[in-house]
């Protein structure tokens, strides 16, 4: 209801929509909008033209996009850590080298139902098998360590043992691998608790130990780039070695199995990549 609006849209003057109007207007020899002081307002009859036009124009953008050739959609389902940490800053290099594939990722907490999510990959934490009709690849083993900033390491109390741990603030995540960790180094609960801040995601923590705030517990996939820039550092050696791991899921029988199985074949060899990376 607003020529400079609909001018702006289709990427014309408001002039040349005015004058159209004015055209059709004189054409059909009826008033099809009421020029108002703010905008404009449908004439009765204007209301009955539209209606029939609206169905119409849809109809021709149907037909238009089911002739159009469609660009090939991959959707990955993944954890929001997964993604900020590890997927997102690899998908450029995806989308280089497969132009012709887009990706939607959606990243959730929740299991992904392949049935009714409309999801094709799902990237999840856990132990296969995952169910008879799902496939599932290893990406990586589940290895736990702990990573800070290195200006902690720099400051009045650096950690160069377990018991340097608690004078800073152990940050945690929804995984609690904290208790288990204290479990491996000191066979219980120390002496000396330390404070805490929980996060509700892995990347939420990983983020405030960068900033400084505290010690956090993280894997390679999670902690790579920043290990590798300086933002982060391994102050121990100790390791937790879990019996699970993060497993690229996808059911048996797919639709557009081409495009999975490439999206696929990708994410595994950017684990690949990352192993090699760390011998």
């Amino acid at each position: 209801m607003n020529f400079r609006l609909a001018a702006e849209e289709i990427g014309v003057t408001h002039g040349a929509v005015a004058q159209h109007v004015r055209g059709l207007e004189a054409l059909l020899k009826i008033k099809l909008f009421d020029r108002l002081p703010r905008g404009l307002a449908l004439t009765e009859d204007g209301r009955k033209y539209h209606a029939p036009l609206e169905r119409a124009f849809s109809i021709i953008a149907e037909a238009t996009n089911e002739i159009r050739p469609q660009q090939a959609v991959v959707t990955i389902s993944v954890t929001p850590s997964f993604a900020t940490k590890w997927l997102v800053p690899r998908l450029a290099a995806f989308t280089r080298e497969y132009p012709e594939l887009d990706v939607r990722i959606v990243a959730s907490q929740h299991l992904a139902d392949f049935k009714s999510d409309g999801v094709d990959i799902a990237v999840r934490q856990g132990k296969p098998p995952f169910g008879s009709d799902l496939t599932a690849e290893l990406l990586y083993p589940l290895d736990v360590y702990a990573v800070c900033s290195p200006t902690l390491q720099s400051g009045e109390h650096p950690i160069n043992k377990p018991a340097d741990i608690t004078h800073h603030v152990l940050l945690h995540d929804a995984h609690a691998y904290w208790p288990l960790f204290m479990e491996m180094v000191f066979g219980g609960t120390p002496d000396a608790p330390s404070r805490a801040i929980n996060f509700s995601q892995t990347s939420l923590a990983i983020d405030a130990a960068i900033a400084g705030q505290g010690v956090a517990l993280a894997s390679d996939p999670f902690v790579e780039d920043d290990l590798a820039a300086g933002r982060l550092c391994r102050p121990l050696d100790v390791v937790i070695q879990e019996e699970v791991g993060f497993y690229v899921v996808t059911p048996t029988k797919q639709k557009n199995s081409k495009h999975v199985k490439l999206m696929r074949n990708w994410l595994v060899s950017q684990s690949k990549v990352l192993e090699q990376r760390f011998l």
